[in-house]
């Protein structure tokens, strides 16, 4: 494996960038451009928005459940970068065309109102939450440049921006959401065909999410912090699917009721 004095990463997300435009994957990155552990995958992944072309508009928290770490074979969770053209109006219908993962995940997200700088010292969860505008019912639709991405291992994931996929963020809840038991808060998901007829329902919790969402995007800062990137006021942060993740088809329509919070939609085709 190579060592990351003389990894090229750009190099490296230049071949994910050209397998996700085009939508089609890859087994693994070659030798030469392989991360070989955590802190490659992330200079890797650190490239992209320059390769890209793009901004930074927030970040997403992957494999926030025991669960989600279990299937792709990571100890904890994984942060990713969502550009600006990742981000769709809630109630579009996205394509699936190209996206092998094909599911639909219901996640808590937030917007953050002030700046969250890199330092030393932890944040505390008062001082993220104090950092927060708002919190947004939200879906992420996933995806991986990998054709096993169960397999493909802690750093070429990281590499892959944490199997980050296109998101559409909800209205923003009521304020008493800052109130609110984050953690019991339940969310009623449908899946349902193009005539409207009903595929299969399933709930979720927000305890999904570490333990309670907030808990999450507290481990979101403390991690962006570690690797000296900061959360600005605009990001969004979007924690992670609050239940397993909703399997789809072309055609499908997705509906996540959260309650209090707010319900969204989103459409699916070829």
């Amino acid at each position: 494996m190579p060592a990351i004095e003389t990894f090229d990463a750009p190099a490296a997300a230049r071949l994910l960038w050209s397998h996700r435009q085009a939508g089609t994957a890859l087994d693994a990155l070659p030798p030469a451009l392989r991360p070989a552990d955590a802190a490659a995958g992330h200079a890797v992944q650190a490239a992209l928005p320059t390769v890209a072309g793009q901004r930074v508009v927030g970040w997403k928290i992957a494999a926030t459940s025991a669960a989600g770490q279990a299937h792709i074979q990571v100890d904890g969770p994984l942060p990713g970068r969502i550009l600006e053209s990742f981000v769709h109006p809630v109630g579009a219908t996205l394509t699936l065309a190209g996206n092998r993962m094909r599911v639909v995940e219901p996640e808590f997200a937030f917007r953050f109102g002030a700046d969250l700088p890199p330092r030393a010292a932890p944040y505390t969860a008062a001082e993220v939450l104090a950092a927060v505008a708002s919190l947004h019912p939200a879906f992420e639709v996933p995806d991986s440049r990998f054709a096993d991405f169960a397999r493909a291992g802690q750093a070429q994931l990281i590499a892959d921006d944490a199997c980050c996929g296109r998101f559409a963020f909800g209205p923003a809840a009521p304020e008493a959401w800052r109130s609110a038991d984050l953690a019991a808060h339940r969310v009623h998901a449908t899946v349902s065909r193009a005539d409207g007829s009903l595929r299969y329902a399933r709930d979720g919790e927000g305890r999904a999410l570490l333990g309670d969402p907030r808990t999450a995007l507290t481990w979101l800062a403390n991690e962006l912090s570690a690797l000296g990137i900061g959360l600005r006021a605009g990001d969004w942060a979007s924690c992670g699917t609050c239940m397993v993740p909703l399997a789809i088809e072309p055609g499908d329509r997705v509906v996540a009721d959260y309650g209090a919070f707010g319900t969204i939609a989103l459409g699916l085709s070829d």
